[in-house]
């Protein structure tokens, strides 16, 4: 592997991290371009650690993102409400999109940057909308909740 291969794959991972982050911190989230840059770039680069030295274990490196999202998921004692289920999701997804920059995998990165992307962006107002046609009492979250 050459520089310049390292150097895209890093910078994938950075880019594609941040540009989550960014959502998660333009909806007020715990998370933003920083945590999720360095979710993605640190999966990657144990990626690239894995290919270099085939004795290590690629399952490992996922799992030990969780405790992080764990970090972000809070209940509310008053009303017993979940939040920061989707930001916790954002983080081990990010994770997984880190493991392709590392991979090189490329057609697939591409496809999931942009479910996520689409996820993240019209997710929650494809959910009012179907709340709405069923005739089902939205949720009393602000909008910006997810």
């Amino acid at each position: 592997m050459d520089w310049l291969d390292i150097i895209v794959r890093l910078g994938a991972a950075i880019l594609i991290g941040g540009v989550i982050g960014l959502d998660r911190n333009l909806h007020h989230k715990p998370t933003g371009v920083r945590t999720l840059g360095l979710v993605a770039v640190g999966t990657a680069l144990a990626v690239l650690a894995v290919a270099h030295d085939r004795q290590a274990d690629v399952s490992r490196i996922v799992q030990g993102v969780g405790f992080i999202g764990a970090g972000v998921i809070l209940r509310q004692a008053t009303n017993g409400k979940v939040h920061g289920l989707t930001t916790a999701a954002s983080i081990w997804v990010t994770a997984a999109l880190g493991v392709l920059c590392g991979l090189a995998a490329w057609k697939l990165l591409v496809v999931a940057v942009a479910g996520v992307l689409f996820l993240l962006l019209a997710g929650g107002s494809i959910e009012k909308w179907c709340q709405r046609a069923l005739g089902i009492e939205e949720k009393a979250d602000p909008p910006d909740s997810r």
